[in-house]
């Protein structure tokens, strides 16, 4: 992939569909809701799916809906014809009141900052899914998960598999994990028709672990060696995973593990930053045998491996950080190790 040089051409690299998307898009059948689609990834996740849609000929109602903070996310979606709904998706009212769909994207979740409303974690994380699976039963849902609910595995063991056991290491991992087992509920009991996409880490070039890394390496802050390896994923490939993921939702849920083909190592990883910045790399933190990491096998067997490889997202990160490219000043917190993020 070609470097990117602004946040008009980051935007339109992630929600373009690939003609995979593009076909899938085509056999899909029904309007599409896409919950909690002002995120991180909500934006063009939907841009892309609506692009899709429009490629395949297939004429149908993409509904975004979410509180919508940034106006500029809300324009960008108006301005292709999505159907944008502000929402507080813990008013149960106003989620009784969103039109049926046959294709639901769970995006919604709460992360940063849960360790000061803990209640609040457990409200998007654990009871929103309830709210949602016994409005959508009928329909297909994908709904976004996280790596976090699998325990800490060994630097060299390739990772976690869907069939490993979740154990959850703090808050914030348990409430994404009762999120799981309420969908798997509605789905096993009621017939939802869902798909539980582990995703970890995405990263386009405003933010993930890539940037983490690289932006203190470029600032001269020490890159902490505490989580010694983990996984990433480039968003647009997330986002074409996402989209092509609905065909695959059954009952009882499928798992899916989300993410690239590679263990990384962190240190490895600031050493090419520093290289590549002609800067030092400085360490803190002791390494541990041990991380939160993803074996997506399954996913890459299913739809493909990733479009754009370790090395290329590396280069797109330097390039991003070294020309002056923004920030969404939103740290993953990759390096935490007891689960309290």
């Amino acid at each position: 992939m070609s470097l990117i040089e602004n946040a008009q051409q980051l935007e339109e690299t992630l929600a373009t569909p690939n003609a995979k998307d593009i076909d899938v898009m085509s056999r899909v059948s029904g309007d599409i809701l896409i919950l909690g689609a002002g995120g991180k990834m909500g934006p063009s996740l939907a841009r892309r799916i609506k692009r899709a849609s429009d490629a395949a000929g297939t004429k149908r109602r993409i509904i975004a809906v979410s509180r919508f903070s940034s106006p500029d996310a809300r324009i960008s979606l108006e301005n292709l014809g999505i159907e944008v709904v502000s929402c507080d998706l813990l008013d149960r009212t106003r989620i009784t009141q969103l039109p049926q769909c046959e294709n639901v994207y769970f995006l919604a979740g709460r992360k940063f900052g849960s360790t000061d409303r803990t209640d609040l974690t457990w409200a998007i994380n654990a009871w929103l899914p309830g709210i949602v699976a016994e409005q959508f039963r009928s329909s297909r849902l994908v709904a976004f998960s996280t790596g976090n609910v699998y325990p800490f595995v060994d630097v060299n063991s390739g990772g976690s598999i869907e069939t490993d056991e979740p154990k959850p290491v703090g808050e914030y991992a348990q409430s994404c994990l009762a999120r799981e087992r309420v969908f798997e509920y509605f789905s096993r009991d009621h017939g939802l028709r869902c798909l539980i996409f582990r995703l970890n880490y995405a990263v386009d070039l405003r933010y993930g672990v890539l940037v983490d890394i690289a932006r203190s390496v470029f600032d001269g802050r020490p890159v902490n060696l505490s989580v010694s390896a983990f996984n990433v994923i480039w968003q647009g490939d997330a986002n074409s995973y996402a989209l092509r993921s609905i065909e695959l939702c059954e009952s009882p849920p499928r798992i899916l593990n989300v993410t690239g083909p590679e263990t990384i190592s962190t240190r490895q990883t600031a050493e090419f930053f520093a290289g590549r910045f002609n800067r030092k790399a400085v360490f803190e933190g002791d390494p541990s045998d041990k991380a939160l990491l993803n074996n997506a096998g399954v996913c890459h067997q299913l739809l493909g491996p990733p479009s754009v490889s370790l090395s290329e997202l590396m280069e797109m990160v330097a390039h991003w950080i070294e020309t002056g490219g923004t920030s969404l000043n939103k740290p993953t917190h990759f390096e935490v190790v007891d689960g309290k993020f």
